[in-house]
């Protein structure tokens, strides 16, 4: 199983906007299941002084559905404050507390970062790479930075920019051979 995550709390973010045309792409070339995980659509009734001792139920479900089955991840990440979201670095140690080997090592996972500027999230993405390193997670060399991405959408908000689309489905079919 492949888990896509798209890497921010904030509602309506275009983080989810590219983890969807990564199922998309993900979909049409593997035949195994794809789920996306949206920090932005989960409960957080797990951040809590208390969440290092034990977890919550929401997020064994969470960790039981998306991140113990998964053979491989997924990252997609937006630039916040030049790294990844504190939500994204705050669930990977939420989940550290139960399952954590089984949860992160030996996986493998795959980096894009997305930004409205133009390194397209390339510290952020280093710094994910450190935290999932340090958890046992192996991640493909190859990372994507997406930059300027309001630039590379239609009127309605859907990503036309044939560069980028043929970025990702390329990024994809290395990731399906990592």
């Amino acid at each position: 199983m492949i888990t896509i995550i798209s890497g921010t709390n904030r509602k309506q973010s275009e983080c989810l906007q590219f983890a969807k045309l990564y199922y998309d792409f993900l979909t049409q070339k593997s035949e195994e299941t794809i789920k996306i995980l949206a920090l932005e659509q989960i409960p957080h009734d797990w951040f809590h002084p208390d969440m290092y001792d034990f977890q919550s139920e929401s997020l064994q479900e969470i960790q039981d559905e998306y991140m113990l089955p998964a053979d491989k991840f997924i990252y997609i990440t937006p630039e916040y404050n030049g790294s990844f979201p504190g939500a994204l670095k705050l669930f990977i140690d939420a989940c550290s507390v139960r399952e954590y080997s089984r949860t992160f090592k030996g996986k493998k996972a795959a980096l894009v970062g997305v930004a409205t500027g133009r390194a397209g999230n390339l510290r952020g993405m280093d710094h994910l790479t450190g935290v999932l390193h340090h958890v046992g997670t192996h991640v493909l060399p190859n990372k994507l930075p997406i930059s300027r991405i309001r630039h590379l959408k239609n009127g309605a908000g859907e990503v036309i920019d044939k560069g980028t689309l043929k970025a990702i489905e390329k990024h994809v079919e290395e990731f399906l051979e990592f």
